[in-house]
């Protein structure tokens, strides 16, 4: 369980180093909805500009660790609609309104996913080399995921997957 854990920690100390470059920055409210179809793609930088501009949208709630951002006004992208900005670790997302994980893996031409980790099942796409702006370190995934937390909402998100969370995902699925 501890060897879990290890890479993320470890990615969020190396990650704090460009806050100070970001602070500041305001962003319109479609850059949470592009961020979570990975454009641009997931990258350390861009990721603590996400994190910035959802602070500013107020308190967060806390929803199986990960913090929720309720937008003041929705967010409507490629015939979805998005209420809520969904920051866990090295994922940022949009809760899609509806039970829609099929209707977004048609759109964005995800299979369906691998691991079934944390009650979460549904579709993925790992990200072309050309778009993998962190590779060495991991890979980069477009994900659309249910889960009963998410109450009638469908996660969409850009994810970064360390190799070493990855090589444990494959573990704890074998079982």
């Amino acid at each position: 369980m501890k060897s879990l854990f290890a890479p993320l920690i470890s990615s969020l100390l190396l990650s704090t180093l460009a806050i100070p470059a970001l602070a500041g920055k305001d962003m319109p409210p479609s850059a949470f909805f592009d961020a979570a179809i990975c454009k641009p793609s997931y990258s350390t930088r861009h990721a603590f500009d996400i994190y910035d501009a959802a602070e500013k949208l107020g308190k967060p709630d806390r929803l199986s660790g990960a913090a929720v951002y309720h937008l003041p006004a929705p967010i409507k992208k490629d015939g979805f609609v998005a209420h809520d900005v969904l920051l866990a670790s090295s994922t940022i997302g949009v809760l899609v309104d509806g039970d829609v994980a099929e209707e977004l893996a048609k759109r964005y031409k995800l299979a369906p996913q691998k691991y079934n980790i944390i009650n979460m099942s549904g579709f993925a796409r790992e990200l072309p080399d050309s778009q993998q702006k962190m590779k060495g370190m991991g890979v980069t995934y477009l994900v659309a995921l249910k889960s009963s937390a998410f109450k009638n909402k469908t996660l969409l998100a850009c994810q970064f997957v360390s190799d070493e969370d990855r090589k444990n995902m494959e573990l704890l699925s074998e079982d």
